[in-house]
């Protein structure tokens, strides 16, 4: 069986896999040493792999390494597809798996995955499966933390659903200005892509991206375990013999 483990900004994932089929799921808030050790008391984990974009997980790496097949990222990966990307050691754990699972699910199309979480980020693989890179930008929690923080006098808001783009409150004028500031972005990026390439598919995934799906021109919802079922292909195709 093999430990798939998503560790993000906000969260942290676990899956369990039987080669390529998802037969358990999990989600911390802050994963710690006793989460995985309960996992691994319960189930009969012989791989793993570990993609941390988050705070060091020191004592679950170690863990893992002592109890399993631990796949390392590093610049040996193997992957199922062409990396042009020009600096290939900071491209992000996260990235790779979104990526390689596209490449899996839509072979010989130009994709373009977009990962609406804490930040947000564009990759884009061509109809040659060739990885080509994308864009990063702040996602909607850190847009209005930004506001918050960065200026004296307004307060943080959350994300809700609006009626109006016309905000009537300094907060509902804070929401609607990250909210419908995003989906701006999102669209004209997309749109830049759509103008270059022929053929276009696009893929939202990530916290936020049902919270914005309505109001994405020509999107398709990634399923839940979309970034979970990359790292594990990652795991098939690295794990020992």
């Amino acid at each position: 069986m093999n430990l798939v483990v998503d560790s993000g900004n906000s969260f942290s994932k676990v899956g369990l896999f039987e080669n390529d089929a998802i037969i358990d799921r999990f989600q911390f808030k802050k994963l710690t040493l006793n989460d995985i050790e309960q996992i691994f008391f319960q189930r009969k984990i012989t791989n793993s792999i570990f993609s941390n974009v988050g705070e060091p997980k020191n004592k679950v790496l170690k863990f893992l390494r002592q109890n399993s097949n631990l796949v390392n990222f590093n610049s040996k990966l193997k992957i199922p597809f062409t990396n042009k990307y020009s600096s290939v050691e900071t491209l992000g754990n996260d990235r790779v798996g979104l990526v390689s699972q596209a490449s899996k699910l839509y072979s010989n199309k130009n994709i373009l995955i977009i990962d609406i979480g804490t930040s947000i980020t564009y990759d884009f693989l061509n109809e040659k499966n060739e990885y080509l890179g994308g864009s990063i930008s702040p996602g909607l929690s850190m847009r209005f933390k930004a506001l918050n923080n960065q200026t004296h006098n307004l307060p943080l808001a959350e994300k809700i659903k609006i009626d109006s783009f016309i905000g009537s409150s300094t907060n509902s004028s804070i929401i609607s200005g990250v909210i419908n500031g995003t989906l701006g972005e999102i669209n004209y990026i997309s749109n830049l892509y759509k103008n270059k390439f022929k053929k276009i598919m696009i893929i939202l995934t990530g916290g936020d991206s049902k919270f914005l799906f309505n109001h994405i021109k020509n999107g398709i919802l990634a399923d839940s375990n979309f970034l979970l079922s990359g790292l594990n292909l990652l795991l098939e195709l690295n794990k020992k013999r």
